[in-house]
């Protein structure tokens, strides 16, 4: 951690205590009401300060960006040339207020028209390493102007307020595009076109402290800006104080499919401009959404264009960084170089969560403004959701938000099915066709470190070793390919690193080092073995990654007595969610839930790998205040004298 960001910390009273992204930056979905709506995304602005941009996803409707350094009145487009202005002007308010969990909308139709229009919305905090705001007036002369960013500027966007003008930006990744350094080059928000050699920096590079202004466009004696600044790379966030939220990079492409570029971590935002040609700028983000689908990807909006958004299946994140699908002239053309600003997903730790911000249970409803579907209260990023009636159909099915809109069921070896109907993209939960039926649960699971992760991969058809960000070692792993006819195959620390367990059957444990290697997964990766199931070259594949978290979760296992058999799990006020399996014979899925019931009489289960009906007329678990009871009357496949079993509780 910086020196200046210690002291700044010290004098707020909180030193010590960890930043993360979570804090920092957010990305909002909304539907306009024509009147006013207070939008709560956890940033504090009124206290901290900060930015919010604002972009109508369904109309060709201009940018509309704000930020606390001018005031919530005075707004900007990103797509025009125009001076600020006030939105109050006319009747129609824009932005009202900066809060200190989010901001209030006014009327104005740019930024919340009425229920027909879809929002993003993006805010950025002002935090040392990540973001800063700073507001001048020209002088005409070259000079220097301080900012209290205290890191490597990574992007800085330089807009003049008092009369026309274009949305200045220098960016670091630019070093050497076309012999220059980035200093010396100058691109145009505001346009698609290529980058230009002025001295509008002063052919100075920013410091940690400053940046440098000439005597042209960025300083025109009398008038006033504002100058956003970006961060590169500032390691000094996270629960050690230690990660990088935010990079300001470049790659060069090279016209083929399947380009990687790392970036350290996996992107939640992503701005994207090809440096040397006459392209747009494209910005993803992982609500919208921007996940690793190359056939059924996500969407796109562009700063430099009022347009709605668009989709794009080219593009998508990974555990480290994103990939390039295509040869797309916008995003990979060969040997052309591209910049880019990365924000990571957020990562704080589930210990910052209650159990009920990590795991819901709901049955499906009305969602405002959506139509059919689930509410889980989160940003909902893995569900698992059961028809209760059964039936030849009727399977378990689970879904993702980074696989996009699709899903697998959990009782077969089908590969992922598209569902272009089926939605993730608004903030507690997801939606899907009205024709679902609504005698469905939905088990509804958010990424968060030390509780889940999901990683999305394409096989090689040899051992493959994959990062995630769990931050601790997995315990239960659940794996299957999406593009294949295969089964799933799980992982559980308690059966060990040579063996594994069928999802989609009631098989028992089989051994072989085709499935992990015969290698125990870490806190950054996991290793599969060449196995044809899952890992098959250019076919893709998913995998779900689950920890313990005191007082949340737990994956553990116990042995069978024949007797009632109490499995402590840390909890307080028992278990929401109970998956229990047999391992050393065969013996099904089951799965059983506080909102159906886990209670001291008979207890509703389903089961993962069957599409049979619920069964209600059971009594095999009862409530156990520290985690779960198997009961006496439990058949073999959940207690038989000297049976081992792995389960998952949630608390």
């Amino acid at each position: 951690m910086s020196t200046k960001k210690k002291l700044l910390e010290a004098a707020a009273g909180n030193a010590g205590e960890a930043v993360y992204v979570d804090d920092v930056f957010s990305t909002y979905l909304y539907t306009g009401n024509g009147s006013t709506q207070t939008i709560t995304n956890g940033i504090d602005l009124a206290n901290e300060g900060g930015m919010v941009w604002i972009k109508n996803r369904d109309a060709g409707r201009n940018h509309f960006i704000n930020d606390t350094e001018r005031g919530a009145e005075r707004r900007l487009q990103s797509n025009s040339t125009n001076a600020e202005y006030n939105t109050t002007a006319g009747g129609n308010s824009g932005l009202a207020s900066f809060n200190s969990n989010g901001f209030t909308l006014g009327n104005d139709t740019d930024a919340n028209a009425n229920v027909s229009n879809e929002y993003a919305s993006w805010t950025f905090r002002k935090q040392p390493g990540f973001f800063d705001i700073v507001t001048y007036t020209g002088n005409g002369s070259a000079r220097t102007i301080s900012h209290n960013l205290d890191a490597t500027v990574g992007m800085l966007i330089v807009k003049n307020l008092s009369q026309s003008g274009s949305w200045f930006v220098y960016h670091l990744g630019a070093q050497g595009v076309g012999g220059y350094d980035a200093d010396e080059l100058v691109f145009k928000l505001d346009t698609d076109a290529s980058r230009d050699n002025q001295p509008y920096w002063n052919n100075t590079a920013p410091t940690s402290s400053v940046f440098s202004v000439g005597s042209g466009l960025t300083n025109t004696s009398g008038d006033s800006y504002v100058a956003y600044l970006f961060a590169h790379d500032a390691q000094e966030f996270g629960t050690d104080s230690d990660e990088s939220i935010i990079k300001c990079g470049s790659y060069t492409g090279t016209g083929s499919s399947g380009l990687e570029v790392d970036v350290g971590f996996e992107p939640q935002w992503l701005l994207v401009k090809a440096a040397g040609l006459v392209q747009d700028w494209f910005i993803f983000d992982m609500m919208r959404p921007f996940t690793a689908n190359s056939s059924n990807g996500g969407t796109f909006l562009r700063p430099n264009l009022s347009d709605a958004e668009l989709a794009l299946d080219s593009i998508g994140p990974t555990s480290s960084g994103f990939k390039v699908y295509s040869n797309n002239v916008n995003l990979n053309s060969n040997t052309e170089p591209y910049i880019y600003v990365a924000i990571r997903r957020p990562h704080k730790p589930a210990e910052e969560f209650a159990a009920t911000d990590l795991f819901a249970i709901n049955t499906r409803g009305t969602v405002p403004n959506q139509g059919a579907g689930y509410r889980s209260g989160f940003v909902t990023d893995f569900a698992i959701r059961a028809y209760l009636p059964g039936g030849s159909s009727a399977y378990p099915m689970a879904s993702s938000r980074i696989s996009g809109a699709e899903y697998i069921t959990t009782s077969a070896t089908n590969a992922a099915i598209s569902q272009s109907s089926q939605q993730w993209d608004f903030m507690d939960g997801y939606y899907q066709p009205s024709s679902a039926n609504t005698d469905t649960p939905s088990f509804m699971f958010r990424r968060a470190p030390g509780f889940f992760d999901v990683v999305a991969y394409t096989g090689t058809g040899a051992t493959l070793t994959l990062d995630h960000n769990l931050s601790v070692a997995p315990e239960f792993m659940i794996v299957k390919g999406r593009t294949i006819n295969a089964g799933w195959h799980t992982y559980h620390k308690d059966v060990g690193n040579t063996k594994a367990l069928p999802l989609n059957s009631n098989g028992a444990e089989s051994t072989s080092s085709f499935y992990w290697n015969n290698t125990s997964p870490t806190d950054t990766q996991v290793t599969l073995g060449a196995f044809s199931h899952y890992n098959v070259n250019n076919q893709t594949g998913i995998l779900y990654l689950f920890a313990t978290v005191p007082g949340i979760s737990k994956v553990g296992s116990y042995t069978g007595t024949g007797s009632n058999v109490d499995v402590n799990c840390g909890f307080t006020s028992g278990a929401r969610f109970v998956l229990v399996k047999r391992t050393d014979s065969t013996g099904d899925w089951y799965l059983w839930d506080s909102a159906r019931g886990i209670v001291a009489g008979n207890d509703p289960y389903l089961l993962l790998n069957s599409n049979a009906a619920q069964v209600t007329s059971t009594d095999y678990i009862d409530p156990l205040s520290s985690g779960f009871t198997v009961t006496s009357t439990a058949p073999a496949a959940l207690n038989a004298s000297g049976g081992t079993y792995i389960f998952l509780a949630i608390a």
